[in-house]
């Protein structure tokens, strides 16, 4: 099924819906779930986080929606090594509270497996549960990635869950080494060359020099950012 909905770049206005979108797909993952332990502060917890996130890939990225406002995209243009957002661990620590510390582990872990050379980062892919979810997270992706082919480099996603891996096969992303978290669960990078065509197949696609892919263990069931 085609989601006929094309994506447009957010603006300032848009934070907020954004900001729903990210939070409202994160909070029943297991990644959620380890980031803030307790269920009652853990919306709130998030959004105030995606907020920090949201807002500083407007200023160093993009941010796009689906016309109807039901999934979202969060990159970082990565040409070079960014800053992380103003007062951030301030900010995160004001944010998040005791749960302070997994946030700053989480974005170290991520941070240490990124590339190196110029490319932009998918870092949230936000389609909240609900009707046509595959659909929008489909739609959402080759909207925002068609954006991202005209600027000529090559782009990043991790990516946490075995759909989430063929959804971006789909589009042309090739696999590299997996790696863990502190929680058990394991991060699934992938990579897309520039000016890659859209891929179709129902597989993903391996990349060359990365490790035989083996079943796994403790991989989270849905989608998470960053």
């Amino acid at each position: 099924m085609s989601y006929p909905m094309p994506v447009a770049r957010a603006r300032w206005c848009d934070v907020g819906r954004t900001v729903d979108l990210v939070t409202a797909s994160l909070a029943t993952t297991v990644l959620g779930a380890w980031l803030v332990p307790d269920e009652h502060r853990r919306p709130v917890v998030l959004a105030d986080v995606a907020r920090i996130w949201t807002e500083h890939a407007l200023l160093v990225g993009d941010v796009f929606l689906l016309r109807a406002g039901a999934a979202a995209t969060v990159w970082f243009h990565r040409y070079r090594p960014i800053p992380p957002p103003a007062r951030y661990e301030e900010r995160l620590a004001l944010a998040c509270g005791a749960d302070h510390e997994r946030f700053l582990l989480l974005d170290q872990a991520l941070t240490a497996h990124r590339p190196a050379q110029a490319h932009h980062h998918l870092a949230i892919l936000a389609v909240p549960p609900g009707p046509h979810r595959a659909a929008r997270a489909d739609a959402v992706l080759a909207g925002s990635q068609r954006w991202m082919d005209t600027l000529g480099l090559p782009t990043y996603a991790e990516t946490f869950s075995e759909g989430h891996r063929a959804l971006h096969g789909r589009h042309g992303y090739l696999e590299r080494d997996s790696f863990p978290l502190l929680n058990g669960m394991l991060v699934h990078p992938m990579w897309r060359p520039a000016s890659q065509p859209e891929r179709r197949g129902a597989n993903v696609t391996r990349w060359p020099t990365g490790r035989p892919a083996r079943p796994e263990q403790n991989r989270a069931r849905e989608w998470v950012p960053r």
